[in-house]
């Protein structure tokens, strides 16, 4: 079973956090989040991402960012570099529920379905409101048809 770490601007990591665990309750062993403060130095984050990635240093590790090419993505790749993990980008909570539904999958496979879950997760679901324009009874050309 792979791990999860979160890496991402502060508060959004402790708060994707907390929403995993609202619904899986009993997913605190094997998921990490990294809030990375603003102004913070991408030394600075690496090693925190480092010591994150240290604690079960065996296991596989798929980390989620937030957005590509940004201080926890960059941190992230360098702090994983070597080790047997996977960056994704675009962190959202389809995601984040995704990979929590199917964590005991191969790292390759969790990876997809991050993916998917983020894809999927995202929609349009409203409909504009209907505006309010008098209805007319008639049709113009019915007022017109005997010049016709």
């Amino acid at each position: 079973m792979a791990r999860i770490l979160i890496v991402a601007h502060a508060p959004l990591a402790s708060a994707l956090l907390q929403v995993a665990q609202h619904v899986f309750p009993d997913c605190g062993s094997e998921l990490a989040a990294v809030d990375v403060l603003p102004g913070a130095g991408i030394e600075e984050v690496q090693a925190s991402v480092r010591l994150a990635l240290a604690e079960q240093p065996t296991q596989e590790v798929l980390i989620l960012v937030d957005v590509f090419g940004a201080t926890p993505c960059n941190a992230a790749l360098a702090a994983a570099d070597g080790m047997r993990s996977r960056v994704v980008a675009g962190v959202n909570v389809p995601m984040l529920w995704r990979t929590l539904c199917y964590q005991a999958n191969p790292l390759d496979d969790l990876v997809n379905r991050a993916v998917a879950g983020a894809t999927q997760g995202v929609m349009h679901v409203s409909v504009p409101k209907r505006q309010h324009q008098t209805a007319t009874t008639t049709h113009d050309q019915v007022q017109y048809h005997h010049q016709q």
